[in-house]
């Protein structure tokens, strides 16, 4: 397998996964979810940055190395007010995928819409921590058949 720079990127209260509303988010923080993921693809860069600020964000997208293979983003509850924050995915070339440990759709209302979703290649959610993996599976795979076929 060739080795694919990632980046993981985690909107607000993420910071506090393992700990905050347990029985919605699970028990598992991001520390073991990353860790999970760095021994599954241990020939891939996996970088990871967290914040509680949208335009921390957004400019850490803006600066992505063109080099990353793609990006995993969480992006909280900006998910469903973030316009800036859409508009910084789609401004990017690099490849978005969405991901949710919850499933929003079968939550509250205010949580049904996505403004991030239509720029992203994809979205996994409602699987708890393994929403990472599978989205990490996933948009490797995708890309890994994409660099192929050029």
């Amino acid at each position: 397998m060739n080795p694919i720079h990632v980046l993981i990127l985690n909107g607000p209260n993420l910071n506090i996964l393992g700990r905050r509303e347990p029985e919605i988010y699970g028990h598992m923080g991001m520390d073991a979810i990353l860790e999970e993921l760095r021994r599954e693809f241990p020939e891939d860069r996996i970088d990871y940055f967290q914040s509680n600020h949208e335009g921390d964000l957004i400019d850490i997208l803006q600066a992505c190395d063109p080099s990353t293979g793609f990006v995993l983003l969480n992006p909280g509850g900006l998910t469903h007010t973030s316009v800036a924050l859409a508009d910084a995915v789609a401004a990017i070339e690099i490849p978005v995928f969405e991901v949710h440990l919850s499933h929003p759709p079968s939550r509250e209302t205010f949580r049904h819409p996505s403004f991030i979703s239509a720029h992203c290649r994809g979205c996994i959610s409602g699987m708890g921590s393994e929403s990472y993996r599978l989205a990490y599976q996933g948009a490797r795979l995708m890309i890994t058949k994409a660099s192929k076929e050029i």
